[in-house]
């Protein structure tokens, strides 16, 4: 498997691979709350793949994962207690992180806040921070279990799931 920041030319693969995440965990028992064409939007993943912050996991031909980092929170990070005190830029945050179910359950999801850790680490970061859906217990536990610390649950607004509960954690570097 090989971990790289993606290109233009394969902004429509990535679509895809989003797409297709979205398709089968509609299902799933804990949904991410994505939805096609509002998150993660077209003009977020170009975007992100322009500022060289979108990675992708390629499994073969197949995108396995794929995740954003930046120094771009939504609002209401501010109003939280974080444990240290940093501007923006002294932040990495960890957005759209997703694993294909077909390859979940051998440690990608792991590997990939492994990386973001690693990543935020050789750029000077001193923290790495994110925020889980309410309800996406797989998640709270994965990221408890790499040593983020839970620091509050907020009301936060994304266009695909509205005004909702969101739990914030971060990473101390």
């Amino acid at each position: 498997m090989e971990l790289y920041t993606a290109n233009e030319t394969e902004w429509e693969k990535v679509r895809d691979f989003y797409w297709q995440l979205i398709d089968s965990m509609d299902s799933a028992l804990y949904k991410p709350g994505w939805k096609k064409g509002i998150y993660p939007s077209d003009e977020l993943l170009m975007r992100s793949i322009r500022g060289k912050e979108l990675y992708v996991l390629l499994s073969g031909s197949t995108y396995a994962a794929a995740m954003i980092l930046n120094h771009k929170s939504t609002e209401g990070y501010e109003k939280i207690q974080w444990s240290i005190s940093a501007n923006p830029r002294e932040v990495t945050v960890v957005h759209a992180l997703g694993v294909l179910p077909s390859f979940q359950g051998q440690g990608i999801a792991k590997f990939m806040v492994r990386e973001a850790i690693r990543t935020a680490g050789e750029n000077g970061q001193k923290a790495v921070r994110l925020d889980v859906l309410g309800t996406n217990i797989p998640a709270q536990k994965l990221y408890s279990s790499m040593g983020f610390q839970y620091r509050d649950t907020i009301q936060l607004f994304y266009e695909d799931t509205g005004l909702t509960d969101y739990m914030l954690y971060e990473y101390l570097l």
